[in-house]
């Protein structure tokens, strides 16, 4: 058992270091901004739930659901920013702002 929840937070931990990583290298692309954001929730997400399968911990699987709920609302409305931004400025790119 130990060992499972060893490589959980393993896979937990890669995940959260490729969201960072690519939040650091995409930094001109809004939409792979928001990708990474979500990917990096989703990673927390993952080692909070795999702490509470193995503490046998209700509460903190709640938790991870509203980090759950919280991260699909926040990427639903950066998304329609990101549709709107689109429609005027013709580009998804930091960039094009700053016109």
């Amino acid at each position: 058992m130990l060992l499972e929840i060893i490589t959980a937070y393993k896979i937990g931990t890669i995940l959260f270091l490729i969201g960072i990583l690519g939040f650091i290298i995409n930094r001109q692309n809004i939409l792979l901004l928001i990708i990474s954001i979500e990917m990096t929730l989703l990673a927390i997400s993952f080692i909070i739930i795999c702490s509470a399968l193995f503490l046998d911990d209700s509460a903190a699987a709640c938790f991870s659901l509203y980090i759950l709920a919280l991260a699909g609302s926040e990427a639903a409305i950066g998304l329609s920013l990101l549709v709107l931004f689109h429609r005027f400025r013709g580009s998804v790119l930091i960039s094009a702002s700053r016109q």
